[in-house]
């Protein structure tokens, strides 16, 4: 893993991306904390020229969006000239809302509208990746749902976006999960997993908690993984420091010499 590859997922700072000029203040501080790249998600309003000129004027490449499930599935050429238009590849499938990942059925018909989706999008030269959280490890015929949807669906036109703490909670183990899709993981979710008080799990700093990163990167990086993602649900204080934390970490321990 290279320094450059490592981004910001900025759900994480998401209560400071209410304006245009928080988002502005907010992606200075997350440069100047060493992050050269950022995911999009949970932004407030604003415009798709306006936020281009804000990620320029930090230096910071926006390598993947989440997008809402209904616009990649119902409208993925809207998606698509949004990629476009911020130079970035690929975008996420963040959640399946309304879906039943219980039905058979309804999995099935989740697995042909990805599909459909991610083929406009590789038609254009995009990627769409698929991001878990723990409920896609409620098994059918004894496989995980996650099995289900990339068996069912083309690795040409359906990525991974793999989240480490939520294959944990699920159950799974990152670095395996990593192998299992090699060659169709386009982006991983660096989550640290661990414990507080009163036996909670908790979101914790990269580091700080329990995962073991250095063999999930090793499993990612040899399964072609091309951003390296970091993401802390909720922190214990201001978010920025959790993310300089996480970053201070990967760069001395997980980073390429």
């Amino acid at each position: 893993m290279k320094i450059h590859q490592i981004a910001a997922q900025i759900y994480t700072v998401r209560e400071f991306l209410k304006t245009p000029s928080d988002i502005a203040q907010s992606f200075k501080k997350l440069r100047e904390i060493g992050y050269q790249a950022v995911q999009i998600s949970g932004l407030g309003p604003i415009s798709d020229d306006e936020l281009v000129v804000i990620l320029d004027g930090e230096g910071l490449t926006c390598c993947a969006t989440h997008e809402a499930p209904a616009d990649i599935l119902e409208r993925p050429e809207q998606v698509v000239e949004k990629l476009e238009k911020m130079n970035c590849k690929f975008a996420a499938y963040p959640y399946p809302s309304e879906v039943d990942l219980s039905d058979w059925e309804s999995v099935k018909q989740l697995a042909i509208r990805l599909e459909r989706a991610g083929s406009i999008l590789a038609d254009a030269g995009r990627g769409l990746s698929y991001h878990n959280h723990a409920l896609e490890f409620v098994k059918i015929d004894g496989r995980p749902v996650l099995d289900h949807l990339f068996a069912l669906t083309n690795p040409s036109v359906l990525q991974a976006e793999i989240d480490t703490y939520w294959v944990q909670v699920g159950g799974g183990n990152p670095a395996v999960w990593c192998r299992k899709l090699s060659g169709r993981l386009s982006i991983i979710h660096l989550k640290d997993c661990g414990v507080r008080e009163g036996n909670e799990t908790a979101w914790m700093e990269i580091g700080e908690g329990n995962l073991d990163f250095p063999a999930i990167v090793q499993a990612a990086e040899e399964g072609g993984c091309q951003w390296y993602a970091v993401e802390q649900d909720t922190c214990p204080g201001d978010p920025f420091d959790s993310l300089r934390i996480s970053f201070d970490y990967i760069r001395d321990h997980l980073i390429e010499n």
